[in-house]
């Protein structure tokens, strides 16, 4: 009805226009000087009034307004075609799909991409199945460092206490190893995990650094990261050189059986134990080559009935259970949040608010692995959170683990809704939802892994390559 009334408006404007201007016409003698005048006098003040008329009334809503639309639609499917061509020049979509899984990422409005991520379903016929995500921040050492060191321990780890709890020795366990007694060891950094969830808060918009997206500087994000933090902390050289680091002790891992109890595998105390422990290897290393970067960690282990989360920053999972609600899985840790405020408080630390909440001003998640200049005083920590899920209890369909580009536009809700319409998909939906994500108007990187559950069964099915 709007456009019938635009047009008819226009249409009006058009005829009464073109009666005046014929009128002027038939009244000008041919030869004469003076009527020509009057009739392009005329001619040019009735076009500049429809132009004003049109730029006015009907442009905004009417034909202009339309191609303009169409051009930016057709710009941004290009854009998206563009991620998802995978030219061998300029790669910018990484995907992978197996049996009950799939995970599909974009580097999306970043000028480089900075999320890894693991998807290994029955690991080494195990049974057991781990999945992870990692977003880095400063540069892709931290998530490289994660995803090559990190998780091959874990898998290690995996394999080894589920032979052992299957009786299976291999000659890499025939020696003795010494296991802690009791759990007297190793206990002071693990967390306890609470025994209510509170609510999550909603999640805050992350850009690494202001000056990198508003100036193009995004190869010079570290340069940017260590003023700031020069800016933030007085006495930057002793705090860079550490002379008085407090957590140079390596933290204790053991062999995979050891973490075979009462007939199961402590999977949140093997998490702990090697999250910390790649994140001091990750502090030294990075350390020697004064390299600033960090990472999130998302771990999901599915085994039998049950499903442990470990969580470390702000990438989130969500379980959608069978009366199709959005269970978390995790929640992001930000500086704001009352825990992580006092946490950071009590360190000598302090959190300031430059676009979102950051850590010194500067690190807009409050607990990552890498970031050393802010580990050492502790102001930023590793130690994860872990959440336990019986799945037999929960009966979910599916599982949503992703990196907080797709969070910065979907709600838990929003993104159990859009996956359960596209569980038919190749890819379970992920796919869409990464482009969705990125279509919304997400500037960060954009990952999305996707488990579904077939027929009521929560062992995941074995590696099947696409």
């Amino acid at each position: 009805m709007d456009d019938q009334l635009e047009d008819k408006i226009f249409s009006q404007v058009y005829i009464n226009s073109m009666k005046i201007l014929s009128k002027f016409a038939v009244t000008i003698p041919p030869l004469s000087s003076w009527g020509l005048f009057r009739f392009y006098l005329c001619a040019i003040v009735l076009f500049i009034v429809l132009f004003y008329l049109q730029a006015a009334v009907v442009w905004p809503r009417g034909l202009l307004h339309r191609i303009t639309t169409s051009f930016g639609y057709t710009r941004k499917m290009n854009r998206l075609q563009i991620m998802t061509t995978n030219s061998p020049e300029k790669k910018q979509s990484w995907e992978q799909t197996r049996d009950a899984s799939s995970v599909f990422a974009v580097q999306g409005r970043r000028l480089k991409m900075e999320d890894r991520f693991v998807l290994e379903e029955n690991v080494n016929n195990t049974g057991v199945s781990f999945f992870a995500i990692f977003d880095g921040h400063g540069g892709e050492f931290a998530a490289d460092y994660a995803k090559d060191f990190l998780v091959q321990n874990l898998l290690n780890k995996i394999t080894a206490a589920s032979n052992s709890l299957r009786g299976i020795v291999t000659p890499s366990q025939s020696t003795k190893t010494d296991c802690p007694d009791d759990d007297k060891e190793n206990t002071s950094n693990q967390p306890k995990p609470s025994s209510t969830l509170t609510q999550r808060r909603p999640s805050i918009r992350k850009s690494l650094t202001d000056d990198c997206v508003s100036n193009g500087n995004c190869n010079r994000e570290q340069e940017l990261y260590l003023n700031k933090l020069g800016s933030s902390i007085r006495n930057k050289e002793s705090f860079l050189n550490n002379n008085n680091n407090n957590n140079n002790v390596k933290p204790q891992t053991f062999d995979g059986k050891c973490y075979v109890e009462n007939g199961k595998i402590n999977f949140g105390k093997m998490l702990t134990d090697e999250v910390l422990a790649a994140d001091f290897e990750l502090v030294k290393t990075a350390k020697k080559t004064s390299n600033l970067a960090g990472t999130t960690a998302l771990i999901a282990i599915v085994d039998d009935s049950r499903l442990i989360v470990a969580n470390v920053g702000d990438s989130r999972g969500v379980m959608c259970d069978a009366k199709m609600n959005a269970i978390p899985l995790s929640f992001d840790h930000k500086p704001n949040q009352s825990r992580e405020k006092n946490r950071i408080k009590e360190a000598g630390g302090f959190i300031a608010f430059h676009g979102v909440w950051r850590v010194a001003g500067i690190l807009a998640t409050s607990r990552a692995l890498g970031d050393y200049p802010l580990k050492d005083k502790k102001f930023v920590i590793a130690d994860p959170d872990i959440l336990t899920f019986d799945l037999s209890y929960n009966k979910p369909k599916f599982l949503i683990l992703a990196s907080d580009g797709l969070w910065d536009t979907f709600s838990n809700e929003e993104a159990v809704a859009f996956i359960k319409d596209r569980l038919h998909e190749p890819n379970f939906g992920a796919k869409s939802l990464v482009l969705e994500s990125y279509y919304r108007g997400s500037v960060d990187n954009i990952t999305v892994l996707v488990i579904v559950f077939k027929d009521g069964k929560y062992t995941v099915g074995s590696s099947v390559a696409s």
